[in-house]
């Protein structure tokens, strides 16, 4: 029998629903913190996830407690914060009901903020057999599936089941990709060998394909000039104007008709926005993002709200919406919350504009890119510089007091002994096309 969440107390307060506790949503939520609204988040999970840490839980850099959060933990002082684990499912606007996978709740203002997930355009074998990185469970069956891959690879002799075993492909040259490429590249000098002494790692290739002329496509020229160069540095085979056809499990082809051997593929291509049904149809845009006007009110609706990567905020300057990023979704929050605010006493609220800060990513040891900025002056720099302005702003934007300490401390620790550690495995892992049975097996 499903719960009613309508256990929630029942008061004259405007209810303020908000699904999905990403960083828009867990924004909006405290900025609403000393009003005189009840504010109740949904979400499938009971924690907060630091996303842009991600790769470094899959490539064994972190573990995943560092990168997550309890919301109730999170807002355990804001008295008018109510949290229920749930799904979403759908969303009657004429009563202004959301039905979630645990029960019905009335709302006055809607807020969906349930972000993008992984855009494989599809192509249905590829959603099926590759690895994205988009939540801890993808982060965690990533890092299972290197480590398991790496044991299985001392298990045989045939060397091309063992290049199978021991490289990786990745699709997309933004961040997330051109991150993890590095991560690897940095396993592949400090830690694997330590780790795996009877293998030789001169056999494990990372490739990098990108669709496109350029890495890191939004920032500027130079430093996508400087991520190719660092990653040629590390020793990654980066493709250019280059497209994924096709993954049986073992084979990477291209577009070109070249294969690439490999039994992991991390997709990194794109995203796609995660709606909720009920809302109509012509509210949608390309991308399944909720078209909304300059207050993230959705078009067609008065009191329905879309923040965060799922919204798109189109104007001349951004023809496709804001960047689907982690500032943008923060500054959509804190606006539309006070927005609210306004609302509630009778003001006109404010227009919402993107004040962009700039752009990072970090290329293994010692390298990054960053274009920032800072007081309407742009700062471009590379190399270690920008590394340190990385590692600086991530760490201070990463949610509670110990889990910064403790990312910190790893961070100190990975720096000074070369150590990321190997890590465990522990749950699922990827097995697309198992080692074949016919292979000769090496000797223990």
């Amino acid at each position: 029998m499903l719960l009613n969440l309508e256990k929630i107390a029942q008061t004259d307060k405007k209810r303020v629903v908000i699904i999905g506790g990403g960083f828009a949503g867990l924004e909006l939520a405290k900025t609403l913190e000393k009003t005189d609204l009840q504010i109740v988040l949904i979400d499938k999970h009971n924690y907060h996830t630091f996303q842009p840490l991600l790769y470094q839980v899959a490539t064994a850099g972190l573990e995943a407690s560092s990168i997550i959060h309890p919301y109730r933990r999170i807002m355990q002082d804001q008295e008018n914060f109510f949290f229920r684990m749930a799904e979403a499912q759908s969303v009657d606007t004429e009563t202004q009901t959301l039905e979630t996978s645990i029960g019905f709740i009335r709302y006055d203002y809607l807020v969906i903020a349930t972000g993008a997930t992984a855009n494989f355009y599809g192509n249905k074998e590829l959603q099926e057999k590759a690895i994205s990185l988009k939540s801890i469970e993808d982060a965690l069956l990533l890092r299972n599936t290197i480590i398991s891959n790496f044991e299985k690879a001392l298990q045989v002799n045939d060397e091309e089941q063992l290049n199978s075993l021991m490289d990786f492909v990745i699709v997309g040259g933004g961040p997330t990709g051109v991150e993890i490429a590095g991560a690897l590249s940095e396993l592949r000098k400090h830690v694997f060998p330590k780790g795996f002494r009877e293998l030789d790692f001169v056999n494990m290739d990372i490739h990098l394909i990108q669709s496109g002329p350029d890495l890191l496509k939004g920032m500027s020229p130079v430093a996508s000039r400087k991520a190719k160069q660092y990653l040629d540095e590390f020793g990654v085979t980066v493709w250019l104007n280059r497209r994924v056809k096709s993954f049986d499990g073992y084979k990477v082809t291209l577009d070109n008709g070249e294969q690439l051997c490999s039994r992991i593929l991390i997709w990194a291509a794109g995203v796609t926005g995660a709606p909720v049904k009920g809302i109509k149809d012509e509210c949608m845009v390309s991308g399944n993002r909720y078209k909304v006007d300059q207050f993230n009110r959705v078009v067609c609706y008065d009191n329905i709200f879309a923040i965060g990567d799922i919204a798109a905020m189109i104007s001349p300057e951004y023809p496709d919406g804001c960047p689907m990023l982690a500032q943008p979704a923060i500054q959509q929050g804190r606006n539309l919350g006070n927005n609210i605010i306004r609302y509630q006493a009778g003001k006109k609220p404010k227009p919402f504009k993107y004040n962009d800060r700039g752009s990072m990513a970090t290329i293994g040891r010692n390298k990054a890119v960053a274009d920032l900025k800072i007081f309407n002056r742009e700062i471009r720099t590379q190399g270690f510089r920008a590394w340190l302005i990385w590692m600086f702003i991530h760490l201070i934007s990463i949610i509670g007091f110990r889990n910064r300490l403790v990312v910190l401390i790893n961070w100190v620790w990975k720096y000074l002994r070369y150590d990321a550690g190997i890590g465990v495995i522990i749950g699922e892992r990827k097995e697309n096309k198992p080692v074949e049975e016919s292979v000769e097996k090496a000797r223990i």
